[in-house]
Formats: C-alpha cells, sequence, structure tokens
C-alpha cells in the first residue's frame, strides 16, 4: 500500500492504519483449466464478498488472462516503490530450474528485462519478499518446472531434485550474498516477512516437512533460520506413501503481526498461531475444511500425533467440498479469512481427482482477533465447479487496494 503500482491503491501509512480500512467487497482470483480437460483459456474472476450486495459470494465479472508472451513458470509478483512489477520465476523456458526475476513497467506491463544481475539467478525460485530498510529480500525455491509440472514423484526427493534452501539478496546490488540451508525444510514456498517495516524477521512455510521456519537478522548482518512448528506426519493406509505430511502451501500474517494462518492442504486443517513472541508460536485455533484423512474416505489413518479420529468431510450449503485449504487471504481488519482448495492442477489432478471433475470452491472464516479461534461461515460458498465453460480451479486471492501478502511497507 505505501509500496504499490501507479496510483491505483489507498495508500495506507503502516500497516495499522491499513487494518482501520473498509471492509473488502471484492476479491480477484485467477483460475485455471490447464490439465482439467476443458477446451478455455484461463481467465480472472471477480468475486463478490460483500453481504449487503444481491450478488454476494457469486462470480460477477469473468476476463480472459490467456498467456499472449513466452514466459513462463512465473508465480509471485510485487510492486516497487520505482512503480515497476517485479515476478518470480521458477525456470526457464525450457523448463529447468531457474529463480531469476522480471521487472514489468507498472503502466504498460511490457517487460524491461530482470532484476538480477546478469548469470546471477538462484538455482531455483518461487516466492519473495524484499524489506528495503534492511536492504534484503530473501526468495523461496519448489522445484524446476519438469520436476513438479506432471505431479509429485517421490523418487524426485530421494534424488534431491526439490528445494530445501532460502537465497539472501542484497536489495541494492541485485545480487546473492547468503545461501542458508534449511533443516527439516523441504519445498519452502510461501515467505512473509513481519509487516513491520523496522522488522528483521518473518516466516516461511516448508510444505513437504511441514515446518514453520523463523528467519532473522543477525547482530552482524548476516541471516539464520530456525524451526519454530512442525506438524507431525500421519501414519497412514491408502496412500502413496506410509506416511502423510500436511503439506504446508500457504502462510500470511495478519497486519499487525499478532497471528500467523497457515493452510495444510494434505491434512485438511487451517491454522492460526499467535506468534506475539515469533520464536515461540502458540496455537489458537484449528479448523478442519476437508482434506485426504475425512471419514469415508480411501485413506484410514494408522496413528495420529494430533488426532483422536478422523475429522467429518466437509459439506457446505448443500455441497461436499473437494480438495484442502490451500491459498488463503486475510481481510484487513484480521476477522475474515477467505480460502479456496486447488494448489496446481497436475497436483490436484493427482491428490484430489475430485477437484478436476468438480472444481474447486472458494469458502469465508470468521477470525477470533480476540482469544483467538477459527470458525466456518457456514452461508458462504463460492463453487467454482459452476462456471459457464466447466468446473475451474480457483487459486490465489487478491484485494483490488492491497491485502495481507502483497503490500510491503519501505
Amino acid at each position: 500500500m505505501a509500496t504499490k503500482c501507479g496510483n491505483c491503491g489507498p495508500g495506507y501509512s503502516t500497516p495499522l492504519e491499513a487494518m482501520k480500512g473498509p471492509r473488502e467487497e471484492i476479491v480477484y482470483l485467477p483460475c485455471i483449466y490447464r490439465n482439467t480437460g476443458t477446451e478455455a483459456p484461463d481467465y480472472l474472476a471477480t468475486v463478490d464478498v460483500d453481504p449487503k450486495s444481491p450478488q454476494y459470494c457469486q462470480v460477477i465479472e469473468p476476463k480472459d488472462i490467456h498467456a499472449k508472451c513466452e514466459l513462463a513458470f512465473l508465480h509471485t509478483s510485487h510492486c516497487l516503490a520505482s512503480g515497476e512489477v517485479m515476478i518470480s520465476s521458477l525456470g526457464d523456458l525450457k523448463g529447468n530450474g531457474k529463480g531469476g526475476f522480471v521487472l514489468l513497467d507498472g503502466e504498460t506491463f511490457e517487460v524491461k528485462g530482470t532484476w538480477e544481475r546478469p548469470g546471477g539467478a538462484a538455482p531455483l525460485g518461487y516466492d519473495f519478499w524484499y524489506q528495503p530498510r534492511h536492504n534484503v529480500m530473501i526468495s523461496t525455491e519448489w522445484a524446476a518446472p519438469n520436476v513438479l509440472r506432471d505431479g509429485f514423484n517421490p523418487a524426485d526427493v530421494e534424488a534431491g531434485l526439490y528445494g530445501s534452501h532460502l537465497y539472501v539478496w542484497d536489495w541494492q546490488r541485485h545480487e546473492i550474498v547468503q545461501t542458508l540451508s534449511l533443516k527439516d525444510g523441504l519445498i519452502p514456498l510461501e515467505i512473509r516477512f513481519l509487516h513491520n517495516p523496522d522488522a528483521a524477521q518473518g516466516f516461511v512455510g516448508c510444505a513437504l516437512s511441514s515446518t514453520i521456519q523463523r528467519f532473522y537478522k543477525n547482530e552482524g548482518g548476516t541471516w539464520s533460520v530456525e524451526k519454530v512448528i512442525q506438524v507431525p506426519p500421519k501414519k497412514v493406509k491408502g496412500w502413496l506413501l506410509p506416511e502423510m505430511p500436511g503439506l504446508i502451501t500457504d502462510i500470511l500474517l495478519s497486519l499487525d503481526d499478532r497471528f500467523l494462518y497457515f493452510s495444510n492442504w494434505l491434512h485438511g486443517d487451517l491454522r492460526q498461531y499467535d506468534v506475539s513472541d515469533p520464536q515461540r508460536p502458540r496455537l489458537t485455533g484449528q479448523l478442519f475444511l476437508g482434506g485426504s484423512i475425512v471419514k469415508g474416505g480411501p485413506v484410514q489413518v494408522l496413528e495420529d500425533q494430533e488426532l483422536k479420529s478422523q475429522p467429518e468431510p466437509l459439506v457446505v450449503k448443500g455441497k461436499r467440498v473437494a480438495g484442502g485449504p490451500q491459498m488463503i487471504q486475510l481481510s484487513l481488519d484480521g476477522k475474515r479469512l477467505y480460502v479456496t482448495t486447488s494448489l496446481y492442477s497436475a497436483w490436484d489432478k493427482q491428490f484430489y481427482p475430485d477437484l478436476i471433475r468438480e472444481g474447486s470452491v472458494m469458502l469465508q472464516v470468521d477470525v477470533d482477533t480476540v482469544k483467538g479461534g477459527l470458525k466456518l461461515n457456514p452461508n458462504f460458498l463460492v463453487d467454482f465447479g459452476k462456471e459457464p465453460l466447466g468446473p475451474a480451479l480457483a487459486h490465489e486471492l487478491r484485494y483490488p487496494g492491497g491485502d495481507c501478502s502483497s503490500d510491503i511497507w519501505i
């Protein structure tokens, strides 16, 4: 919001001021048809989330966003103070690993070049977050597109083809100055600095290891990382492997930096932690929204360190929800959490084939910001299985004027 493209945002001066902003009325979601069997272009859906609107919980304006260039395997976008847009890359045009960054003009969206120095890309890429007050950017890594694009193969883990590092960049010099190896940190995906621009720490969610790692700046100016949350795997029968990880696929922080949220896409639960003490997160809310271990499904849980019984399937407004909680977005005031259920079409097809046939959904969770706690809104459901061109896979969620996972204060 303080860092934004052009003049498009309300421009709150601090994260705490942003929490006083108006309630969200619409949400943007990219929707995917690739690998679903539907011959249609991907599109951007605008969803009405205003309870007073007659179109509440409806897709009100789909827009074609079919790719019109050969820039492939792009992921995270952030606006820069210069007005440019910076987008991370997972690989080169041949699908090999390459963690570089594309710069676009903030007005025309024409490609201006790469942010990193020539030849200076990281071996792999995915997400990133920058903090100019500490002259730093940190990026994460998933795998080369050729490794992940057709689904998950456990042999690729044994072969060391999935990421387990964070890359610390000098923000002014545009070059890697430190590589952090993650213990119990396979597939570090989403990364979030604390919103306070003076803070020199944050969190990253490691999907396959199902850990949350805290990164922080040392007195000497170098950076370190430590594990602060571990979601234990479940011993199972009837699944791909004898143990099922939670698979943490998205994380975010409330604008006051009090609560950390993350989704376990395979286990099916959404979690809320009080991170007032970032070194000692405290679980304050947990809610199951589908997942792979529901009762009556093909997976039998043999040993569970957390649950006494398998959770019930999720039914909202008469629809049984396929998939598990994946992308999440929090309202500015921290009181509503929006959730979608699709990860990546090839992985959806492998782990939740019903998603391909039925499409994903968007849910809304009410948040207790005083004591902590999560409660599903039973009256909110956006069913992307009913789209005019066929079932679609809705992904990340964004607000028009900025939100908890895209805004950076400088």
